[in-house]
């Protein structure tokens, strides 16, 4: 499974809509990394995962959801074993530009390689 998630880290919540708050159901959090030195801001559906400041939570990116590694449709399979098992809040999809991307940092994971999230 260690081929199927690229990034992994712990996250304390720092602050919650640091801009103020823009939607009813999303909050925006800021969050640091406990092992990269790393900041983050991520929009996360309040309503049905709310978060508070000083919450931890680990965070996983990941190329696809099956523990096979092959890529997934993007569709939930009922009764389908799968990496979002693992975790209590799953976010799929692509990262957008601008403020509406969650922004992470890493300098380098256990392969030597350095991660950004770019505008697309």
């Amino acid at each position: 499974m260690s081929s199927i998630i690229f990034f992994e880290d712990i996250f304390v919540v720092d602050k919650l809509d640091p801009d103020g708050k823009k939607f009813d159901k999303v909050t925006r959090i800021e969050a640091r990394s406990q092992n990269c030195d790393m900041f983050m801001h991520l929009d996360v559906n309040s309503e049905i995962y709310p978060m508070h400041v000083g919450d931890k939570f680990t965070m996983a990116l990941a190329h696809t959801l099956n523990l096979d590694g092959t890529p997934d449709t993007g569709y939930y399979t009922p009764g389908r074993k799968s990496l979002a098992d693992k975790y209590e809040y799953v976010m799929h999809g692509k990262l957008y530009k601008g403020d509406l991307c969650f922004i992470w940092r890493a300098s380098n994971d256990a392969q030597g390689r350095s991660f950004s999230c770019l505008p697309v």
